[in-house]
């Protein structure tokens, strides 16, 4: 029975990957490692911007040479301000499990401003008031649990009797570390990726959500 749900901010709440993606791989390329968008998605979507600077500052056997992660929150806060939406249909989501009493937070790799930032923008900031989670309030970001563990234990719900919503493969894996039940969001991840991570359901489409959550209108 699921009592809670935790969401992904980035590519999940929010229509936001492609930009933020698309600026990593500009600013790693620029450090010295010539990187495309779509190795970006598949190295560095949904981890801690400060570790795949570290993963990138290995594989250079140097440092990058300038404050990357304080570039890329400046060129992405900027273009976002412009160009973020709501993931389609996940505000109507997020009305059916108000009117059902299930209570939602979010956990997300993005530092606390990036967060509260982007569900501003995009008026979903409403629906989470202040159970919004940060990678950076735990001492290992995803894959590993700690994140997800520490937004169950804020919400007062036992991590098994969670669902989380995520888009990337490192999210679903830890989400099942932390011994939730993972719906993979399948936007530019695919389907048999987050499904090789352990996701219980994939779907393409927030629309799919409610029934795996026993949750429908009234």
């Amino acid at each position: 029975m699921i009592k809670a749900v935790v969401f992904d901010c980035d590519g999940v709440l929010v229509d936001s990957e492609i930009i933020n993606n698309a600026v990593f791989a500009e600013l790693v390329t620029r450090a010295g490692l010539p990187t495309t968008l779509a190795q970006s998605i598949e190295r560095y979507m949904g981890r801690a911007t400060v570790e795949c600077v570290a993963d990138v500052e290995r594989e250079l056997g140097r440092p990058v040479g300038f404050d990357l992660p304080a570039e890329y929150e400046r060129e992405v806060l900027a273009r976002q301000r412009d160009e973020l939406a709501a993931v389609d249909g996940v505000r109507e989501l997020l009305e059916l499990l108000r009117d059902a009493a299930v209570p939602v937070c979010v956990a997300s790799s993005g530092t606390p401003q990036e967060i509260a930032f982007r569900l501003r923008v995009t008026g979903l900031a409403e629906y989470f008031g202040e159970h919004c989670y940060s990678a950076s309030m735990v001492a290992r970001g995803k894959p590993e649990p700690d994140l997800f563990l520490l937004a169950a234990a804020r919400i007062g719900v036992d991590p098994t009797d969670c669902a989380l919503i995520e888009d990337s493969p490192f999210g679903v894996r830890g989400g099942r570390a932390a011994g939730m039940t993972v719906l993979g969001y399948a936007a530019l991840a695919s389907a048999d990726t987050l499904r090789a991570a352990g996701a219980a359901h994939v779907v393409t489409a927030m629309a799919q959500v409610p029934p795996l959550l026993g949750v429908t209108a009234a």
